[in-house]
């Protein structure tokens, strides 16, 4: 029952956030699915290895390669598809735990949590910068053969 409560949570969560850059209409639908999918993929993934790092890597990819796509069929920025649908892997409960212990004095739980930040932070952009890059590649290797083909096609005809 947890899980399906935390899902629903980031669902929400995403809509309000997708709403402040003014994403309107069936896009709000898209950015719901795509919390709903980074969750479930963090879950999944957490509940194999226990590494929060490693299972936000494979949410933050999953939800990049979505949101590559979506925004290529939804022609709208890739950012404005990504960012919400990140909303539910934000390490929101590390960063608070790191900034209170440090608060208190506690400078030894607090500096463990801010290292778990950073490396849950640095696989989350690490994640999109890999997908973000492959998605170029991909494409620029796409459009030249589409091209060679166009000009093979021309040149028989």
């Amino acid at each position: 029952m947890q899980i399906v409560v935390t899902t629903m949570m980031g669902m929400i969560g995403a809509v309000a956030f997708a709403m402040l850059f003014n994403v309107r209409g069936y896009k709000l639908v898209a950015h719901a699915v795509g919390a709903m999918i980074s969750w479930i993929v963090y879950m999944y993934v957490f509940g194999i290895n226990q590494d929060k790092v490693i299972s936000l890597f494979c949410a933050t990819a999953t939800i990049g390669i979505l949101s590559e796509i979506l925004a290529r069929i939804m022609k709208a920025p890739v950012i404005v598809m990504l960012v919400p649908m990140l909303v539910p892997l934000f390490p929101g409960s590390d960063l608070f735990y790191s900034t209170s212990y440090l608060v208190r004095g506690e400078n030894v739980l607090g500096m463990q949590y801010l290292e778990l930040v950073l490396k849950e932070a640095g696989a989350m952009a690490f994640a999109i910068i890999l997908v973000t890059s492959l998605t170029q590649v991909v494409m620029k290797i796409a459009r030249y053969i589409w091209r060679t083909l166009k000009r093979k096609l021309s040149k028989n005809h």
